[in-house]
């Protein structure tokens, strides 16, 4: 296993075909979505050189580009920016997995924090590498997560496992900081440490956006943090998630 990425499933494939049942000789097509031209002709060029398994078949600087071209050309896999002036990568998975299923997606992003994992995770990404990537890992990562593996950078790979645990709302008993927060507190920061925006928390909830405001800035004076992605660390050390 390379030291840039974490393995967290197990693919399927045999000696003659991929994980997904592709044949061994087919190349995996691959789109990029990035708003910056230059780091887009960077990975493709990386890519392109010395991976014949491996072949870019397009790529956009804008969610709305990405949709329509992915949506066209259906590759095998999308490399996938979390931030971009018109939206981000969930807002593309959003509006592109009901109508492309097959279409796997992997989040490159330089951001590593915990909102941002969480949410594009959360909207169906098979996995989260970060930008420091070498050209060489990130093409072992593109051929994993096609064969249905799940990977992630080494740093991520930990509280992503913790987040996405099977024990949800478990807290550890007696926790004074966590007795504290009244329920509804309790709440609204599990869903904002899930990746919800604060929209989206009123909106499951039922409550109003200046209530959520309200919750948000009522727990970070009672915790003592200072932004969300200390509260989603607060949140998932404490099985809150």
């Amino acid at each position: 296993m390379s030291d840039e990425q974490t393995d967290m499933g197990s693919g399927t494939g045999g000696a003659g075909t991929t994980g997904s049942g592709k044949d061994a000789g087919t190349p995996i097509t691959v789109f990029l979505v990035d708003d910056h031209g230059l780091f887009r002709a960077g990975v493709r060029a990386e890519l392109d050189r010395g991976v014949p398994d491996v072949e870019v078949v397009g790529e956009a600087g804008s969610v709305d580009e990405a949709v329509a071209a992915i949506r066209h050309l259906t590759p095998d896999v999308v490399l996938l920016d979390v931030h971009m002036p018109d939206g981000g990568g969930a807002e593309v998975l959003r509006k592109v997995r009901p109508e492309a299923p097959g279409v796997v997606f992997l989040a490159l992003s330089v951001s590593d924090a915990a909102e941002d994992v969480i949410a594009v995770i959360r909207a169906g990404a098979r996995g989260y590498v970060t930008k420091t990537i070498s050209g060489r890992d990130l093409a072992d990562a593109v051929r994993r997560v096609h064969g249905g593996d799940a990977v992630f950078s080494p740093r991520l790979a930990g509280f992503v496992l913790d987040v996405f645990s099977d024990r949800p709302g478990a807290a550890p008993p007696g926790d004074p900081e966590l007795d504290l927060l009244t329920r509804r507190e309790r709440d609204v920061l599990r869903l904002l440490a899930r990746g919800y925006a604060y929209k989206e928390i009123a909106g499951e909830l039922f409550i109003s956006v200046k209530t959520v405001e309200t919750h948000v800035s009522s727990v970070l004076r009672k915790t003592q943090l200072s932004n969300r992605y200390e509260l989603s660390r607060w949140a998932s050390d404490r099985r809150l998630v």
